[in-house]
């Protein structure tokens, strides 16, 4: 019986770091090419978060993991760290839920109302916000040093545990009433990053929840189910290396043999678009040749070839007022010229 339960611990532990390397080779590809060139729009900056989140939080499991196996110590300070990296990309997608969901249902008032850096802020308040809101409760519960804290410990704990329930809420909640909306509601086509968004909420729901839940109840855990963190820290990989494969395909094109390049940017670029309502947020100056005016020289040339006679009059196109025609046509410069002088 103890040679059956270390051999599962020890599949589940290499599971873990092939699905925790692949998704790190997945994440890294999508951070290259997004990051330095793909043109971003409100959208894909939180992809690129969320992917800098996910490279985080697999670069640190797998690099704790070598350590424990090389070592064979566990601390909980590895798992202090790591979940930071986890707490970062869980709130990243809420924000991304949130704004996505909010851009297809209230598209006009959501466009007038919406700054031009909104995607750039949030990001950088989460990554602000993250490591206090989860290294203070570790320390306080002895997470990150010996010594539990009996007058703080609950309230941090609580008060963590809260808000990480209420960031898987809002990305569930807002995945949901995006499908609803787009289902049963909208009569425009789908939004351009509707599948990247429900299979990442999907992914949320079914594989980073047990993490959350050893975060909350870690010590009972601890004591009555031992493999729950494998089993937890397995399930988290899932979601982090699923997303870049979701990318890939959502970008390729049956039959077709493209460049890594360009799959991602038909499935990430061009994030500007708000929706399927053809509504584009505030990012700047519009890409692509701009109108020009004409010029008097092609609105006389208009003007003349469109008052042209019929064939059959004596100065008929063949005639000799065509030729006159022709000859102010081909004088035209050399009047415009002296009228400019």
């Amino acid at each position: 019986m103890f040679g059956l339960w270390r051999t599962f611990t020890g599949v589940v532990f290499y599971l873990t770091l092939a699905v925790g390397l692949g998704g790190l080779v997945g994440n890294g590809l999508v951070l290259w090419h997004l990051g330095f060139h793909i043109k971003k729009g409100p959208f894909s900056v939180y992809i690129l978060h969320v992917a800098t989140a996910d490279f985080l939080f697999l670069g640190c499991q797998l690099g704790f993991s070598a350590v424990q196996a090389a070592l064979g110590s566990k601390d909980s300070l590895y798992f202090a760290v790591t979940f930071v990296a986890f707490s970062a990309g869980l709130w990243l997608l809420a924000a991304f839920s949130a704004e996505h969901c909010l851009s297809d249902i209230f598209p006009t008032c959501y466009r007038g109302c919406r700054p031009r850096h909104t995607s750039g802020i949030v990001c950088g308040l989460i990554w602000a916000l993250t490591p206090p809101a989860v290294l203070l409760p570790a320390n306080a519960c002895g997470l990150l040093r010996e010594g539990l804290r009996l007058s703080t410990c609950p309230r941090y704990h609580v008060a963590s545990v809260t808000w990480l329930l209420s960031l898987a809420c809002v990305a569930c909640v807002a995945g949901l009433a995006l499908f609803v909306w787009v289902t049963c509601c909208s009569q425009r086509p789908r939004p351009r990053f509707y599948g990247n968004f429900l299979g990442s909420v999907f992914l949320l729901f079914f594989c980073s929840l047990p993490y959350i839940l050893y975060w909350t109840l870690h010590p009972i855990l601890n004591l009555l189910l031992p493999v729950f963190l494998l089993l937890a820290t397995l399930l988290a990989c899932v979601p982090c290396s699923a997303r870049p494969l979701i990318y890939f395909a959502k970008g390729r094109q049956p039959g077709k043999r493209e460049p890594l390049q360009v799959v991602l940017q038909r499935a990430l670029g061009e994030g500007a678009q708000l929706g399927a309502g053809s509504l584009s947020l505030p990012m700047g100056r519009m890409s692509g040749p701009a109108r020009v005016p004409p010029t008097l020289h092609q609105t006389l040339q208009d003007h003349v070839s469109s008052r042209s006679p019929p064939a059959h009059w004596p100065w008929g196109p063949k005639g000799r007022g065509h030729q006159e025609s022709r000859g102010l046509d081909s004088h035209m410069p050399s009047l415009w010229s002296t009228r400019k002088a």
